[in-house]
């Protein structure tokens, strides 16, 4: 009615008040929008990545490089500490290797006698279906993403 009185009418905002208004969706991109502009193509670097991950591209690297190395019997002083050092490293990465495998067959060992104490049906329900599983494919990893859904029917406890 009257625009003019806009003057007599502030807004004010105390605290928790106001605009609540956010993006709440993650950013799963920190990693690769990092990458400056002039070291490459951010986008590309991602897919690349989604083929084989830096660890991965290094330990490969590193693989071929210590097997041309021992071939060449040339080597300068430097560049033979630098080859003992990359050895070191390469056997410190596979001791964590090792490790995280370890501690990872215990929880999965820990997880299957904690489910066979309380819910023994399910605990045999489940050694079937993996028994079928890793007969059926022993290719690593992946075999385990071909388990179907838990079948949740109703069971007669």
């Amino acid at each position: 009615m009257f625009p003019w009185l806009w003057i007599w009418a502030p807004q004010l905002h105390y605290p928790w008040s106001g605009s609540v208004a956010q993006r709440i969706e993650p950013d799963t991109n920190w990693f690769f929008d990092a990458i400056p502009a002039q070291a490459g193509n951010g986008g590309i670097e991602k897919k690349a990545f989604e083929v084989a991950s830096y660890g991965r591209q290094l330990g490969l690297i590193t693989e071929v490089l210590i097997d041309l190395a021992k071939a060449d019997t040339t080597l300068s002083a430097e560049a033979t500490t630098s080859l003992e050092r990359l050895k070191s490293i390469r056997s410190e990465i596979e001791k964590i290797k090792v490790t995280d495998t370890d501690s990872l067959v215990r929880e999965i060992e820990n997880a299957f006698g904690r489910l066979q104490s309380s819910n023994p049906s399910e605990f045999a329900r489940l050694r079937q279906r993996l028994g079928q599983t890793l007969t059926e494919t022993v290719a690593g990893p992946q075999s385990l993403k071909k388990l179907p859904g838990p079948s949740r029917a109703a069971s007669p406890d």
